[in-house]
């Protein structure tokens, strides 16, 4: 082993290795002083570097591997060397065991914690050889080896906690936070979080309480408990989140914020009784993952030059659309976090406010206080705005407001729930707008869809059949090549990892604007548009499936219907 890092700070290496600056540096040391943490923590939680930076940082500078635990599998034998807890509190994970030389390696975020070595070194009695790898990355693993014991666990404490009080006693009345179910809501969060879980689904069945979490768009079961637990996991969720937990008969809602791995997480919850029991849906939104860079979005150079055009407008209309799920709020954001200068005043009305952003005035829809998207828009417009982005135009009176305050000179960005461009033109004509006011207040329609990426490791190419060429609009003669899932460990055996927006948008250009004034409906809008150079959401999600992004599925869900 090499004692001489213990010489080395974190600091030292990742200056070294030019991840940070000496001034970051600085300021890290100022904000750690008196707050408890770890330097790499406080780095992390600014934003100066990831976790990941700091990984690369420690393996070059101190020539140790990096390692990622989602590609190894450790056996039951070591798993067995060290209790769970000692993991969790030293951040490190065993890999490997070297008998001939009894020497353990072991996963480490910090493989210049000399104490956590000498930890494992005393438990293990065997030498200790650290290899670096990230915290996320050591949590995913426990989760993976460990989580279902851990539950278990509890939940045999639970049981026999039960078992103490022989009359029954009401969910109001007993001691809610008897520590186990506390634990078991707890870990369900953190690993869903983990596991980039969109939703947490708690389904009551006749004898079985199901968990199961939404990945990319698609559920997967997770956990299957007895149906005895579903009382206690239902009101320790209603009580976190402020709801009441003497009312069974009533749909609920709520709020829960809780920190997972250093990141804050809004999280809301929908309980609703079923013939077996409430079910709770937990949607996890990150204070942070809403507002993403112009560049994450997943626009392509031609999308994103269309996009900035539009937003370059002083004033109009820009709306987004797509079904639930699709993407649309962070676009709405990541175009208000563009738009968001010192000169310039934005308001928002939401229903909720999914992310607070610094410099935008944020106002949350009330209905029992009488606050509905048309009183808190007539409101705003009194506020001096220059750009108002309202959460959903739902009913004519919002529409209308939006558009007098669009022809007013403010910019206004919002989202409606259609299928495609030229059909959301058409939805505001339903809705009882007149045609010349949406031709000269619209500037753009975005429509957007969510498709689920491939997963690099493991896709798999195979030529594309006839049916296939057609539905793509290739030729049947030209050599196709498409790729499908197949699933390995770095993808959890799904096929696919992580999710890409798949866009079609519209400018309002003379020719549409006349077109739309005429009512001449969304088939002339859309000849039009594509005459323009408009690729249709099938046009956008063809190239990604060419492209070996997404599959050949995937491209047809989310373009059935064009």
């Amino acid at each position: 082993m090499d004692y001489n890092r213990k010489k080395l700070r974190l600091g030292d290496v990742l200056v070294n290795s030019k991840a940070i600056s000496n001034t970051q540096l600085l300021q890290a040391l100022d904000l750690q002083k008196g707050s408890g943490k770890k330097l790499g923590e406080v780095l992390v939680e600014e934003g100066i570097v990831t976790e990941e930076q700091i990984a690369m940082a420690l393996s070059t500078q101190l020539h140790i591997e990096l390692i990622d635990l989602t590609t190894i599998a450790v056996s039951q034998d070591i798993l067995d060397l060290i209790p769970v807890n000692v993991l969790k509190k030293n951040k490190i994970f065993p890999i490997e065991y070297a008998d001939s030389m009894n020497v353990l390696r072991v996963a480490m975020a910090d493989p210049m914690d000399m104490y956590a070595q000498d930890d494992i070194s005393i438990i293990t009695n065997c030498q200790v050889e650290p290899a670096v790898t990230t915290t996320r990355n050591i949590m995913l693993a426990i989760d993976k080896y460990y989580g279902q014991d851990e539950v278990t666990t509890a939940l045999e404490a639970y049981a026999k906690e039960k078992n103490l009080n022989v009359e029954e006693v009401d969910a109001a009345e007993e001691d809610i936070n008897s520590s186990p179910i506390v634990m078991l809501v707890k870990e369900m969060i953190d690993k869903a979080v983990r596991q980039r879980a969109s939703d947490i689904h708690i389904e009551p069945t006749e004898r079985k309480v199901r968990v199961r979490y939404r990945i990319d768009g698609a559920l997967y079961e997770k956990a299957k408990y007895d149906i005895n637990v579903l009382g206690a996991m239902v009101a320790r969720i209603k009580i976190i989140g402020g709801m009441d937990i003497a009312e069974k008969r009533k749909p609920q809602d709520g709020r829960i914020t809780q920190v997972v791995d250093r990141m804050e997480y809004d999280i809301r919850v929908s309980v609703l009784p079923t013939v077996y029991g409430e079910k709770v849906v937990m949607r996890l939104t990150s204070k942070t993952g809403l507002t993403k860079e112009k560049s994450q979005l997943g626009l392509k150079p031609r999308e994103m030059e269309q996009f900035d055009y539009i937003l370059r407008n002083p004033h109009g209309i820009l709306l987004v659309t797509g079904p639930t799920g699709s993407g649309k709020s962070t676009t709405l954001y990541t175009a208000l976090s563009e738009l968001n200068r010192e000169d310039v005043n934005i308001i928002t009305v939401e229903d909720p406010v999914e992310a607070n952003i610094d410099g935008i005035n944020q106002v949350q829809v009330n209905p029992k206080a009488e606050l509905t998207f048309a009183t808190a828009l007539r409101s705003i417009l009194r506020q001096d705005p220059d750009i108002i982005m309202i959460g959903e135009i739902r009913d004519r009176e919002t529409a209308s407001i939006a558009v007098q305050a669009s022809i007013t000179g403010h910019l206004v960005v919002s989202t409606l729930h259609t299928n495609s461009s030229a059909s959301t033109i058409t939805r505001l004509e339903d809705m009882g707008i007149e045609s010349y006011l949406i031709a000269d207040s619209v500037i753009g329609v975005i429509a957007q869809r969510l498709v689920r990426r491939l997963c690099p490791e493991c896709k798999r190419p195979r030529p594309a059949t006839a049916d296939e060429k057609e539905v793509m609009g290739r030729d049947l003669e030209e050599n196709v090549t498409i790729y499908e899932p197949c699933g390995c460990s770095k993808c959890e055996n799904t096929g696919y990892k992580g999710r890409i927006g798949v866009y079609e948008i519209m400018k309002m250009s003379p020719a549409l604007k006349t077109i739309v004034s005429k009512r001449q409906g969304a088939d002339a809008i859309k000849e039009q548009a594509l005459r323009e150079g408009m690729y249709t959401l099938r046009m956008s999600a063809t190239e990604y499936v060419l492209d070996g992004i997404t599959s050949f599925d995937e491209m047809v869900k989310v373009s059935f219907d064009s």
